[in-house]
């Protein structure tokens, strides 16, 4: 990252904790966060900042739109595939820096939480970032998720590569009964129900155009 860049992204440290709720809002359906998710987001921010300067956890640079893109749109998919008080099992995949696995255990924290990435620097981050923000029953796992052999009753993913594969190996690892959520492109929902099947719901994505919540049920 240059220093430009840099100066751009540092500006997120301006945002107040007011400021991030009223950002959130939309995809909380009006329902502020407590004041400590608000603290834990903040860390998260802060965190992840840092570490974006030697590994590409982002390719956003405007603040807002890292709240928006980032922290709103994996608050939605909590919103609609999480109670707050649920205790359900959780698989990640290609969970990069967080998004969306991490946010649903900030809106659910008794989850139990798996998160797979195949890259080293980001397996790293993510266990520093589950020890910074005090994060319990939060296991990650480095390797590819085409190997990973548990299920879970909801497995989730977003802005993953071979999105084809991806889905038939993600729908795979969701035990009976389960379900699959993916934040992906409204363009490739008849890909999805191509490639897999079933019981298909979307829901469009708050602020957003062409962004989806899309939600299959084993």
């Amino acid at each position: 990252m240059n220093p430009a860049e840099a100066a751009v992204l540092s500006c997120i440290f301006m945002l107040e904790p007011q400021q991030i709720s009223d950002l959130l809002l939309p995809y909380l359906d009006g329902r502020p966060l407590s004041v400590d998710q608000l603290s834990i987001i903040s860390t998260y921010i802060d965190l992840m900042l840092k570490w974006n300067r030697v590994v590409n956890l982002t390719a956003i640079r405007q603040p807002e739109q890292v709240v928006r893109r980032h922290f709103g749109e994996s608050l939605f998919a909590a919103r609609h595939l999480l109670a707050p008080d649920a205790t359900d099992s959780v698989i990640d995949i290609g969970s990069g820096a967080g998004f969306p696995g991490v946010v649903l255990k900030i809106f659910a924290p008794s989850i139990r939480l798996t998160l797979v990435e195949s890259r080293g620097k980001k397996a790293i981050f993510l266990r520093e970032l589950a020890r910074t923000l005090h994060l319990s029953d939060v296991r990650v796992v480095q390797g590819r998720a085409e190997r990973f052999q548990e299920s879970a009753a909801l497995i989730t993913f977003r802005a993953v590569e071979k999105f084809e594969s991806i889905l038939c190996t993600a729908a795979s690892l969701v035990a009976p009964g389960g379900r699959l959520g993916a934040l992906i492109g409204a363009s490739q929902l008849p890909a999805a129900a191509s490639v897999l099947p079933g019981r298909w719901q979307s829901v469009a994505i708050p602020e957003s155009e062409s962004r989806v919540l899309a939600i299959w049920q084993a």
